[in-house]
């Protein structure tokens, strides 16, 4: 295979990695507490220097790398993705049980039937049984879910419900305008941010989260408030026709290895014979 062709290729097929990802942020623009997700493209050389010492060759002797084809040396590769967890703007809803973090790498806590999983998405209803959840049925947790196990409840009475900055939910007592504190919201801040894995639905996974503890005094929870995507669509499409136009350079260059030099080579054989 000529080596332009293949590096063509793996280009045109990184592109198409990144055209999955720059539609997806598209897709989730208007999505309450979205995360941009981003590609590293990096080329086979690094790969392989990464790797080389972990390849099956016995003894690692030069001659027995000589397999390694030198002319994919420059063929673009996907090496990485990462999320950008910057903040979004923040949108005034109106509803009490809305509410949003005003700090990067603050995350509610919620019970999914695979498990406890975080999410900045703070748009919470109040269920028949008087739970609060989020609108995917998911119970948001309380600051002491991990002892007590119990979700956190809002009586069907409750006309007030006050939540300070700190998570603290307080709640009105029948018949009179004082406020009782009631239960406090699982704010979570995981030690690397790097290591939570999306998993749809603006969730993420993080394994060890039975170990959290809440952020006591986090001055972050802002009540009547959503945050919303930190998706910029503007600069989306911008990549989204830079990424087709990258496409199409790499699908000319396949044309004029496949066509043009192949039928040169092809002319040139037949003067000769």
């Amino acid at each position: 295979m000529q080596s332009g062709y293949y590096s063509s290729a793996a280009g045109m097929v990184a592109q198409f990695n990144r055209l999955d990802t720059i539609a997806n942020n598209l897709a989730n623009v208007n999505t309450v507490g979205f995360k941009e997700d981003n590609l590293v493209v990096g080329d086979f050389l690094r790969l392989y220097k990464e790797a080389r010492d972990e390849l099956p060759i016995e003894n690692h002797t030069k001659e027995a790398a000589q397999f390694l084809n030198r002319a994919m040396n420059k063929a673009p590769q996907i090496v990485d993705s990462y999320t950008d967890h910057s903040i979004g703007n923040m949108q005034k809803s109106g509803n009490s049980l809305d509410m949003a973090l005003s700090k990067e790498g603050l995350f509610f806590l919620v019970k999914t039937p695979e498990g406890v999983r975080l999410t900045r998405d703070g748009a919470f209803t109040k269920n028949d049984e008087g739970k609060l959840i989020t609108k995917s049925g998911y119970e948001v947790l309380p600051s002491d879910y991990f002892i007590t196990k119990q979700p956190i409840m809002l009586n069907q009475q409750d006309s007030i419900v006050e939540i300070d900055k700190n998570g603290q939910i307080f709640t009105d007592i029948p018949n009179s305008v004082k406020l009782t504190p009631s239960s406090k919201l699982f704010i979570a801040q995981p030690d690397n941010i790097d290591l939570l894995k999306k998993e749809g639905n603006g969730l993420y996974r993080y394994d060890g989260v039975e170990e959290f503890q809440d952020f006591g005094d986090s001055q972050a929870v802002m009540q009547g408030f959503v945050e919303k995507s930190n998706v910029n669509a503007v600069k989306m499409m911008t990549q989204m026709i830079e990424t087709n136009r990258l496409v199409g350079m790499y699908q000319k260059a396949m044309d004029t290895q496949m066509n043009d030099m192949n039928r040169d080579a092809i002319e040139k054989i037949a003067k000769k014979s």
